[in-house]
């Protein structure tokens, strides 16, 4: 049985979100109005898993996050409102260690959590099987073994590993990708994220994509936070941009990234998303477009925590026509899910822990 403890200081939120669950086989479900109650839950009930609202009185969601991975470390899910505001209290939160977030309906909730419901369902599943105390705050860690702190400015632009990367490879003409690295995660993302970019030098040569998957008002801003942790330009794609070495795409929320190559270069694309795929920014889109444009042995992957298998496939397929494929292992990933998925495929080159990704993906370009 899964303890669920939804935490909202709306009644119609809570009960709404209550019989959804309550409908469901194998919860058992308790309520909170705000943090404060949250937190005497926490020790009463001992949940297994926590929506958490962001804006709420008395105790709001940001402090109770930070109470609750220091009291009694559980997997949280965060219920944010779509708007810039609510985007950057949502990042602060998966910093904190916040797993997932699910976007508040833009509409009547009432009307809409029949359509949410299935994924609301598979996210607090998904979570509530997530590692929380290894990987609890790993990206400030990791930063602290390459020497970076978590506040520090953009590093300034140095020679590292990657200029040997760079001659080994033959990189062409300055601005034109001899490669594309292409990186996919979900459940427990952002995070991850940032222990993989932070370390990569400005001079690393080939260009990387990221899906994410994540609504569409989180993108941006994680894209931005993001460019201010690391020595590479991380932007988020809204508009085709011709792709460059020292540049990391970020694919828009709630749509698909993927590439074309033109006359005038390669560019990187939002495109609406694809029906024939589940999740969004779709990682096996992004292949697969990559797959189009590049020969396999040009292509990189990097597959991290996140439920489902998006992306498993299509890097299999980059593994098996010469391509360096890596996955997260299991020791460091919020959920095993994609990363597994690729490794009981027999699609992963390198199989190795968080810490190590960016080093690994390094050594694997120079090799």
């Amino acid at each position: 049985m899964t303890r669920l403890l939804v935490v909202d200081d709306s009644a119609l939120v809570r009960r709404l979100l209550g019989e959804l669950f309550e409908a469901e086989e194998g919860f058992e479900v308790a309520y909170a109005r705000n943090g404060l109650e949250a937190l005497d839950a926490l020790q009463s009930f001992r949940p297994d898993v926590i929506t958490l609202d962001v804006q709420m009185p008395q105790m709001d969601g940001l402090t109770c996050l930070d109470r609750i991975m220091v009291e009694r470390p559980t997997p949280v899910v965060m219920v944010s409102s779509l708007t810039e505001a609510g985007a950057a209290e949502t990042l602060k939160a998966l910093a904190l260690g916040a797993v997932d977030v699910i976007a508040k309906p833009s509409g009547p909730i009432s009307l809409e959590i029949d359509t949410l419901g299935p994924l609301l369902v598979e996210k607090i599943r998904a979570a509530a099987g997530a590692r929380i105390r290894r990987t609890h705050r790993l990206a400030e860690r990791v930063r602290t073994l390459a020497g970076a702190a978590a506040t520090a400015p953009r590093p300034a632009r140095q020679p590292g590993k990657a200029a040997a990367t760079r001659a080994a490879i033959g990189v062409p003409a300055p601005g034109e990708p001899a490669g594309l690295v292409l990186v996919g995660c979900s459940t427990g993302g952002p995070p991850a994220l940032d222990a993989l970019l932070s370390p990569l030098p400005a001079d690393f040569p080939w260009p990387l994509r990221v899906a994410q998957h994540m609504p569409r008002a989180f993108t941006g801003p994680l894209a931005r936070r993001l460019d201010g942790l690391c020595a590479l330009k991380v932007v988020e794609v809204t508009q085709p941009v011709r792709i460059e070495k020292g540049h990391v795409y970020i694919g828009r929320g709630d749509a698909d990234l993927i590439v074309s190559a033109r006359p005038d270069g390669v560019f990187a694309l939002s495109a609406p998303a694809s029906q024939e795929h589940r999740w969004h920014p779709s990682v096996d889109r992004m292949v697969e477009s990559a797959l189009a444009a590049f020969p396999s042995e040009r292509l990189a992957g990097v597959l991290m925590t996140g439920m489902g298998d998006d992306g498993a496939a299509s890097l299999a397929r980059v593994r098996a026509g010469g391509g360096l494929t890596l996955a997260e292992a299991e020791e460091t990933a919020v959920v095993w899910g994609m990363p597994g998925e690729l490794v009981r495929a027999g699609g992963a080159s390198v199989v190795a822990p968080l810490e190590l990704l960016a080093q690994r993906l390094v050594e694997g370009l120079a090799a």
